[in-house]
């Protein structure tokens, strides 16, 4: 089961919605509200967004996993933009390709509510303790 982290502040900028139990803790679904304040263009979201919400759904994938005990810092990412994502729901999915003791690669992507994929996207984490700040 996975385990899932109550939102804070930078979840609520990205539009934080909900996250869905997939029951798999190297998984993890998260869902967001894309609005026009994240849109140029006239309505046309923002790289930014799209790379935060995956990058947002592999990094828990890591958190739930380990239990909340070890914290991925990124190495690398990289964001293939298919389509691009409008306002209303967006669903981020991040999952574990593989991991060891110091390591992680990393998969997402992101869909719009109809099933469309809008990004994928790959990381290198390293794996860090995790250090609660109050």
């Amino acid at each position: 089961m996975s385990i899932v982290a109550k939102p804070d502040a930078l979840s609520e900028s990205l539009g934080f919605v909900r996250q869905v139990e997939t029951g798999d803790p190297s998984r993890c679904i998260l869902h967001y509200n894309a609005t026009m304040a994240m849109c140029h263009s006239g309505g046309i979201v923002q790289g930014g967004f799209v790379t935060g919400w995956i990058d947002a759904a592999m990094a828990h994938a890591v958190l739930a996993a380990t239990e909340f005990t070890k914290t991925p810092l990124s190495l690398e990412i990289k964001i293939s933009f298919l389509q691009s994502a409008a306002p209303g729901l967006v669903i981020a999915e991040g999952w574990i390709e593989k991991m060891g003791r110091s390591t992680a690669f990393l998969e997402g992507r992101l869909t719009d509510e109809a099933g469309n994929v809008l990004a994928k996207g790959s990381s290198t984490v390293k794996l860090a303790p995790l250090q609660r700040r109050g």
